[in-house]
């Protein structure tokens, strides 16, 4: 028997090993790829198996909610903000591919999207699908806000966070409501005591640990990553809408407990001038808004707003608060056009402006200017006949969302040290004899204006 050669023998194992590894990939490529879907590999830029793994989660995703006919849209705002960088790019080929993962292979624990209430509610068929995708998944209930009320404190828990959790990456699906003042409302995660901390890193979820108002947002279907996903249209206005949408509940259950002690007035003077300042404060607030400037709650009517959850019906005026920095010109047209005839204007631009209108009968609005020091907050008041000067201090503070007289509106965030400022440690107390030169808590003397200016700073008509 002839001696095989040992290099030949090494040839062929060799050339067969080859064979076989093609084999393998060319198997791989046309075949499991098109029974277990695309591929991730096809799409140029992926880092590591990790960027793979969160594109083929939020693929799955969305797929689940496809099949279950669920609309859903993208507020994470890491991605947001990456798309916004491309957003005419993305808008002009909506369905061209991308040469790269760009967006859904970013780093991070969490993608989040929005689910509407109003727009699904069979939900144990989604689960069940999830699961059998391999999907874990955890249901966050709470209160609902929207049937509480001065009669009744409700225990009703709607659904307001779902997770789904696959492999590495998670998906946070956030859950919006429709509120009576005509705006979307998530509220905050809390977890119960049975439920699993370590789920997943809730601290660093982007919604939920607060609650959020928001306005509806006009929707853009694009593809991203070849994923077609709907967005806000104007990412860039989400995500500042976002940075700003911190909400608090009216206080129902202390209000409740204050007419307990001071009863409500239900007289039919009362409630009349309640219906006007409600339609004063809807008018006002329209528009301000109309003309970009940020206002809040103030002096009496924040106090309504956090004591009693309604106006005060003995103050007999709403008033608003605007920072300085946000005066426009065309504040006092504008009203003057809403049909709110101007009835004084106290101060100038630079020092303690403040002005009022005449609303129906003798219901005024007042809008207080405030100006911002190194360590505080203040506003100016003007006595008429005395040319005198007053100032009104109060700890630096934020704005919040709130709801009042369904109307969505902005509060002090740290309202309660906002009140107190103005009517001291005893301000849950009902006060109807009020001085506003004497009585608040932080009122100052701030001299004089000179009389060759009172033509200009003193003007009432």
């Amino acid at each position: 028997m002839q001696k095989i050669n040992k290099n030949v023998v090494l040839a062929l194992l060799s050339l067969t090993s080859l064979v076989f590894l093609l084999f393998q990939l060319y198997y791989y490529k046309f075949y499991l790829s098109q029974k277990n879907g695309a591929v991730f590999s096809k799409v140029r830029g992926s880092q590591s198996g990790q960027d793979s793994t969160r594109w083929h989660v939020v693929r799955k995703f969305l797929g689940l909610i496809s099949s279950h006919n669920i609309p859903v849209y993208l507020i994470d705002p890491l991605i947001l903000g990456l798309v916004d960088k491309d957003i005419e790019q993305i808008r002009s080929s909506p369905d061209g591919p991308s040469p790269e993962c760009k967006y859904f292979c970013a780093p991070r624990d969490f993608t989040t999207f929005a689910l509407l209430d109003k727009t699904w509610k069979h939900e144990v068929g989604l689960f069940r699908t999830a699961e059998k995708m391999g999907f874990q998944w955890l249901k966050i209930l709470n209160k609902d806000p929207r049937l509480d009320g001065m009669d009744d404190l409700s225990g009703i828990e709607i659904p307001l966070h779902y997770i789904f959790k696959l492999a590495s990456h998670a998906i946070h699906l956030v859950v919006f409501y429709e509120r009576s003042g005509n705006y979307l409302w998530h509220g905050p995660l809390r977890l119960k005591q049975h439920m699993d901390r370590k789920f997943v890193p809730f601290r660093k979820l982007h919604f939920g640990r607060y609650p959020g108002a928001y306005e509806k947002p006009e929707l853009l279907l694009v593809s991203i990553d070849d994923l077609k996903v709907q967005i806000p249209k104007n990412p860039s206005s989400f995500l500042e809408e976002m940075s700003h949408s911190r909400f608090l509940e009216c206080r129902y259950r202390e209000a409740r407990a204050f007419f307990q002690l001071y009863p409500d007035d239900a007289s039919v003077d009362a409630v009349e001038f309640r219906k006007k300042a409600k339609s004063l404060l809807h008018l006002a607030a329209l528009t301000l808004n109309n003309l970009g400037v940020k206002f809040w709650l103030s002096s009496g009517t924040c106090l309504g707003w956090y004591r009693q959850c309604n106006v005060i019906p003995h103050s007999k005026d709403v008033d608003l608060g605007v920072f300085i920095k946000d005066y426009k010109a065309d504040i006092i047209p504008a009203f003057q056009k809403a049909g709110l005839p101007l009835k004084h204007k106290f101060g100038k631009v630079e020092d303690s402006l403040e002005l009022s209108f005449q609303g129906e009968d003798d219901v005024k609005l007042d809008i207080f200017f405030f100006y911002e020091e190194d360590d505080h907050i203040w506003n100016g008041g003007t006595q008429a006949k005395s040319g005198k000067k007053f100032k009104y201090l109060f700890p630096k503070f934020t704005l919040c969302w709130t709801e009042f007289v369904e109307l969505k509106v902005h509060v002090p965030c740290e309202t309660r040290q906002y009140v107190e400022a103005n009517y001291g440690p005893d301000w849950k107390v009902p006060v109807k004899t009020w001085d506003w030169k004497s009585s608040p808590s932080n009122v100052q003397y701030n001299g004089v204006w000179p009389v060759n200016e009172w033509d200009d700073v003193i003007q009432i008509y």
